[in-house]
């Protein structure tokens, strides 16, 4: 018998070879131990971490209501020159959409419609909109309901709403929001605020609807009255233990702190409108606030064995200068340079790991005080005010046992410096500004809402500024006018030219 051959064609043995190393494939490109979905409640966490005040807080905020100062120029050129420096007014925007909104907005799709996550997604409605309103506080019309979809809807060119429809639907979502959240749900207790405590989280967005309706004092007051008696009805802040604050560690730093702690420690001054009024008005907080390294000639000379915090012996540095320029005020201060002014103390309240406010009892019982005044509430603005000093003053024990006021000193400033008739709405809302201290997003919105304190312009003479002499607002950033230029290019027709003069919708004169 013939023994046959049997010869498989070459490309049939290719395929088959081929067929054999496919089988698996897909499996093998996988990473087993890779995360193929994020709890939400690790996401909402993530999005308040990164709501923390970081560069723009430096660059522009605390300089444009003159709490503190950076005399150097380079890139760093910002509110202290009333420059529009587009790298740095970017940062609030950057921070906010990339870090904060993206993840808010995958949270509220993902725990919608999941009743185990009822309360985590009330919770996300509440924090989008503290989030929404930093950031139309500070650019105006921005990307709203289109804004954080660009993965789930394809929605890679968002268009802008304007800040009165942005409002409207703000106070929509926290009436609706606060009121929906429900203790006897599941507590989301890794949350880093209040570990999922739903009357404090209550009272936290009742008080962010406060701070909300107060917004709209100058452009509608009416409605503004509406909120606020609907706010405080549904109950706000009681104390300091209901304050909205990130509380930092070492993995989880504050933007501020890593800051003044890093390459540009020697960068950042106390400014002299700052300094000059608590130390007019004998304020304890200033030791908390402020070091000044007595007789320092340059960085290498702002260490711990030079320091003094000793209040009487602070000086802010003034605006209207440039590192160089300085040398004037220098020598009218009797300083050895300029490394000689006070700073904010970075060893404490400018630490590292010092924690973030966002949104306090002293600043909500002060808003009540104003509110008492323009008669929209019931109760007695001078108790209120009070109030409002005391807290803020037990809450920089918060940074520490090095800050914290003593009792006695507390209630002597508040005897010292009561509520007069005819003056109280700018004491109540230059307390606010001190009361907003490192907030700089909040000192800033509310000094544009309210005019006060009465503060004098930054005299620098290179300033951008063309019609206004404070900065109003912070300008869209170049990638927006690049990628994004047709909504952009709407905005700016209904809104105003994009410029730091233009005042936002609800900063009337």
């Amino acid at each position: 018998m013939k023994k046959r051959n049997f010869r498989f064609p070459v490309w049939l043995t290719a395929f088959g070879l081929l067929v054999s190393c496919d089988q698996g494939f897909d499996e093998m490109n996988i990473n087993p131990i890779a995360l193929t979905s994020v709890d939400p409640a690790f996401q909402f966490n993530t999005a308040v971490v990164n709501s923390a005040f970081g560069y723009n807080n430096l660059q522009y905020e605390t300089i444009i209501v003159k709490q503190m100062i950076n005399p150097f120029s380079g890139v760093g050129a910002a509110g202290q020159y009333n420059q529009d420096n587009r790298s740095v007014t970017a940062a609030n925007w950057e921070r906010g959409y990339r870090n904060v909104v993206r993840e808010l907005v995958d949270i509220l799709v993902q725990s919608k419609d999941v009743p185990a996550r009822s309360n985590l997604y009330h919770m996300t409605r509440i924090w989008r909109a503290f989030s929404f309103m930093l950031l139309t506080d500070t650019y105006g019309d921005i990307p709203y309901k289109d804004a954080g979809k660009s993965y789930l809807e394809g929605i890679v060119a968002p268009a802008y709403d304007s800040q009165q429809d942005i409002y409207t639907d703000i106070i929509s979502e926290l009436e609706s929001a606060t009121a929906a959240l429900d203790a006897s749900k599941p507590r989301v207790t890794s949350d880093v605020l209040y570990s999922g405590d739903i009357p404090r989280w209550k009272r936290f967005g009742n008080s962010l609807l406060l701070r909300a309706g107060m917004r709209l004092s100058k452009v509608n007051p009416t409605r503004a009255a509406e909120v606020v008696a609907k706010a405080v009805a549904g109950g706000v802040m009681q104390s300091n233990d209901d304050n909205a604050v990130m509380r930092h560690n070492a993995n989880f730093q504050n933007p501020v702190g890593t800051q003044l702690n890093g390459g540009q420690s020697d960068f950042f001054y106390l400014a002299e409108d700052f300094v000059t009024y608590l130390k007019a008005n004998n304020d304890p907080r200033l030791a908390a606030i402020a070091v000044r390294y007595v007789g320092a000639r340059s960085t290498t000379d702002q260490r711990e064995a030079l320091a003094n915090r000793t209040p009487a012996i602070q000086i802010g540095m003034p605006l209207g200068y440039d590192n160089t320029t300085v040398s004037a005020a220098v020598t009218r201060d009797k300083l050895a340079s300029l490394y000689d002014y006070s700073q904010l103390d970075r060893t404490r309240m400018g630490g590292a790991q010092a924690p973030t406010f966002f949104l306090t009892y002293a600043q909500t019982q002060l808003l009540m005080a104003e509110a008492v005044v323009r008669r929209w509430i019931p109760g007695d603005a001078a108790t209120f005010y009070a109030n409002g000093i005391r807290a803020h003053m037990r809450q920089l024990a918060a940074y520490g046992t090095s800050t914290a006021i003593a009792e006695p000193a507390i209630t002597a400033y508040v005897d010292a410096n009561p509520m007069k008739a005819g003056s109280e709405l700018e004491q109540i809302n230059t307390q606010y500004w001190v009361a907003s201290f490192l907030n700089g997003p909040e000192a800033w919105a509310n000094f544009r809402r309210t005019d006060f304190p009465k503060l004098t312009p930054n005299p620098f003479p290179g300033s951008d500024l063309k019609t206004e002499p404070f900065i109003r607002r912070l300008t869209y950033t170049d990638a927006e006018l690049n990628v994004n230029k047709v909504n952009v290019q709407k905005a700016i027709e209904r809104q105003g030219p994009n410029l730091l003069d233009t005042r936002v919708w609800w900063d009337k004169k």
